[in-house]
C-alpha cells in the first residue's frame, strides 16, 4: 500500500520501520517540528525524523501534506496531535494505540493503567475518527500486566505486540471494523504535580507511580527522584502513632507500610543506587522527605 505515516516518539520508530520491510510504500512521514534541547540549544529531530531521514522516506511537519501524496491510508503511531476532519474526509487512518479500547483512551494508555492496577492491557488497531480514540477497532491484541512492570517495560512490550499486529492487518484488505464497547475511561497526560509522592497514601499506590517513571519527592530543599523502590511492611509496630515521610535505614513511612528505597537521582546527577546516594548525603533515622 502507499501509506503516509504519522507519528513522533521512539515507540512510533519500529512500526515505520516495520512497514518499510514488509513492502509497503510509505510515501511520507509527518511529525512535530524539530526543537532546541541543551546547553547549546541545538535543534533536535522527532525520534520518527530521524528514522524518516535513515529510510529515504519525505519528512513534513505538517499534516495537511498528506493530500498531496496520493495516500491510500495514513497509519498514526503516538502522533501527538490531532487530525483534522478534512484530512480525514481525504484519506482514511488506522491508529496503533496502546490499551484495550474504549478502556484509556487518550494521551497516557499505559500510564493510567499501572495507576489503576489494571492486570492486563493490549493494543487496538482502530480508525482515526474526528473524536479522540473514539473509532471502530480492525485488530486487537491482549497483553498482561505483571506485578511489577513499569511503565517502560510495558510499553516496549506493547510496541513489538503493536508492531506485528499492524503490519498482520495491513497485509491483505482491511477487516470489516467493530465498534468500541463497553464504558470508556479516559487516559489524561501526567504532570508532575501528579508524580510527587503523597507520603499519606499507601505504599502499594505509591509503589505504582514510581513504576510509572519520573516519582519525586524533596530531601533539604531539593528534588529527589525515586527511580526504583518497594513497598515492605512498615518498620513501625500496628497500631503505633505513624509520621509518614520519615525515614528508616532505607524505608520510608507511608500511610500503609512503607516504601523501601532502591534507586535514586539527586538534582543534576545520574540515577544511582539508594546505598550511594546514602553514603553521600548521609540522611540521619527520622529525617523527613517531603511534602
Amino acid at each position: 500500500m502507499r501509506l503516509a505515516f504519522l507519528g513522533t516518539p521512539e515507540a512510533a520508530v519500529p512500526p515505520l520501520r516495520a512497514l518499510v520491510a514488509a513492502g509497503h510504500d510509505v510515501a511520507l512521514a509527518v511529525t512535530r517540528a524539530d526543537r532546541r534541547r541543551g546547553r547549546g540549544s541545538a535543534l533536535s529531530a522527532s525520534p520518527v525524523k530521524a528514522a524518516a531521514a535513515e529510510l529515504g522516506i519525505p519528512v513534513s511537519h505538517d499534516v495537511d501534506d498528506v493530500l498531496a501524496i496520493g495516500a491510500e491510508l495514513g497509519v498514526v503511531v503516538a502522533f501527538g496531535r490531532l487530525i483534522k476532519p478534512h484530512v480525514l474526509a481525504a484519506v482514511p487512518m488506522v491508529n496503533v494505540h496502546f490499551s484495550l479500547l474504549p478502556r484509556w483512551r487518550g494521551a497516557a494508555p499505559v500510564e493510567r493503567a499501572l495507576l489503576a492496577a489494571d492486570t492486563e492491557t493490549g493494543v487496538a488497531i482502530m480508525g482515526v475518527a474526528d473524536e479522540l480514540d473514539t473509532g471502530p477497532v480492525y485488530a486487537q491484541r491482549v497483553v498482561p500486566i505483571g506485578p511489577r512492570s513499569t511503565a517502560t517495560e510495558l510499553r516496549a512490550e506493547l510496541v513489538a505486540v503493536g508492531t506485528d499486529l499492524l503490519v498482520e492487518t495491513l497485509a491483505g484488505p482491511l477487516p470489516e471494523p467493530v465498534a468500541q464497547a463497553g464504558v470508556p475511561t479516559y487516559a489524561a497526560k501526567i504532570d508532575a504535580v501528579e508524580l510527587r509522592l503523597d507520603w499519606s497514601r499507601p505504599a502499594f499506590e505509591l509503589d505504582r507511580w514510581v513504576r510509572v517513571g519520573g516519582a519525586w519527592m524533596t530531601f533539604r530543599g531539593r528534588r529527589l527522584k525515586v527511580v526504583a523502590a518497594e513497598p515492605v511492611a512498615a518498620a513501625t509496630p500496628a497500631g503505633s502513632p505513624v509520621d509518614v515521610g520519615t525515614l528508616t535505614g532505607d524505608t520510608v513511612t507511608t500511610g500503609e507500610g512503607a516504601l523501601r528505597m532502591v534507586t535514586v537521582q539527586p538534582e543534576g546527577k545520574a540515577p544511582m543506587p539508594w546505598r550511594d546516594f546514602a553514603n553521600g548525603a548521609r540522611p540521619t533515622t527520622g529525617e523527613r522527605f517531603g511534602p
